[in-house]
């Protein structure tokens, strides 16, 4: 008997899951579309990984070019890594000017972890409780939609993650990051920070207006913590008016953290910070990463630099986004499932509940949305604490008419549930 691609996965590799009751075999990629293995093609509406485009030609021939020249790490000299440092840095808050590269988000994150405990002497974090920030032993641990069986969290302080649906405020969030604050300070770890999404990615990405965290930013420097933005998902102009989530909220953090989009599918992320905090982390910690910086990496992120100025793209999500959610808005007069349509540039998606009055999750449902879009060629799937907000998150090259192939398929899915 054949052994299928499931089954041979199952016997090679570890803890890998796969989206889809019917499992996704691609094997291509160009723009906003993906083809499987029988040809079948797809609109990716998911996927932010390739920010500007599956296999844009500018960035596979930065790729290429620069892998038939030279590829090795950064302790030679090369032009790369510094030119994108100048590139990267002029396009964030003046006090941000020193870049350290890694090579996933995970990195960048435990990276800047370790520099809030270089700073403040301290190890005590606060996150929220629906937050996600990579897989190494220390960023897991800031985690509650995963929690390991073993090792210790109580360095973490957990917040409420907001819910601007049901009516969050800013005062009770600044609330609860103080009393968090209190509590850390009290215990052996001491108070070093607090890392937050800006855009609230995981959390549902709740409609919270720019200022929201500026009583929490606050607490937190009045306490003597850090404070560091993940970027991984809002940044590099997703949301459209805005290049950073950061500045859309209006604060300026200490620390800032990306990845995936970075490199538009090759493995590039990086850590910048204020020159006293790098200064700090040197001091402290001995810290090398072989691959993070490397030729190729650097040509792969200046290229998408370069794609999203001269495609305009920032202007394009802002654009895109609008219409889409406008589009979103007029389906929720049709279905009363949609309970809140929300986000911002090219991220956005719409809650679904089972009682608009009473706004109950409706989480199976959503589940049902996701897959049926996926037999009906779109690509999408569900995030926030009740999984029940459809996410999309397509990369830059998405459309107007992208838009309306998207929001008439759900139309078409909604009105076929049971």
């Amino acid at each position: 008997m054949t052994e299928t691609l499931l089954q041979r996965r199952e016997r090679l590799l570890g803890n890998t899951t796969l989206f889809y009751d019917d499992p996704v075999h691609l094997v291509r990629g160009e723009g906003v579309w993906v083809w499987d293995a029988d040809g079948r093609k797809y609109l990716d509406c998911y996927n932010n990984v390739p920010h500007v485009g599956h296999c844009h030609p500018k960035v596979v021939e930065a790729i290429a070019t620069q892998a038939a020249t030279l590829n090795t790490h950064s302790r030679y000299l090369h032009e790369g890594v510094l030119d994108y440092a100048e590139r990267l840095t002029a396009q964030m808050h003046p006090s941000l000017t020193r870049l350290m590269m890694v090579c996933t988000g995970s990195e960048a994150n435990d990276v800047a972890l370790r520099m809030a405990e270089a700073v403040t002497g301290h190890r005590g974090m606060i996150v929220t409780d629906h937050t996600y920030h990579g897989n190494t032993t220390a960023v897991a641990a800031l985690s509650r939609t995963n929690v390991a069986r073993t090792g210790d969290s109580s360095w973490v302080g957990f917040v409420p993650a907001p819910d601007a649906y049901r009516g969050t405020d800013a005062d009770a969030f600044t609330a609860e990051v103080e009393a968090r604050i209190a509590e850390l300070q009290a215990s052996a770890h001491g108070f070093a920070g607090m890392m937050l999404c800006p855009f609230f990615a995981n959390e549902g990405f709740p409609d919270v207006a720019p200022g929201f965290l500026d009583g929490a930013v606050a607490a937190v420097r009045a306490a003597g913590g850090m404070v560091i933005a993940d970027e991984v998902q809002p940044g590099f102009g997703r949301l459209g008016s805005h290049m950073w989530g950061y500045d859309y909220q209006g604060i300026v953090p200490d620390v800032v953290t990306m990845g995936k989009p970075m490199g538009n599918g090759h493995p590039v992320a990086a850590v910048v910070a204020r020159a006293d905090v790098q200064d700090a982390f040197r001091e402290t910690f001995r810290y090398f990463n072989t691959f993070g910086g490397n030729p190729v990496s650097c040509a792969a992120a200046l290229a998408v630099l370069d794609v999203l100025e001269e495609e305009e793209l920032q202007a394009q999500a802002l654009d895109v986004g609008d219409y889409a959610k406008n589009l979103l808005q007029e389906l929720a007069n049709k279905h009363e499932i949609i309970g809140n349509v929300r986000g911002k540039g090219m991220f956005f998606g719409a809650e679904f509940v089972t009682d608009r009055t009473a706004k109950t999750p409706a989480s199976d449902l959503t589940i049902q949305v996701v897959e049926a879009m996926r037999q009906r060629g779109v690509l999408l799937n569900k995030v926030g604490r009740n999984y029940a907000t459809l996410k999309v998150r397509p990369n830059l090259q998405f459309t107007r008419s992208h838009a309306d192939q998207l929001v008439d398929t759900l139309d078409q899915v909604l009105g076929g549930l049971t």
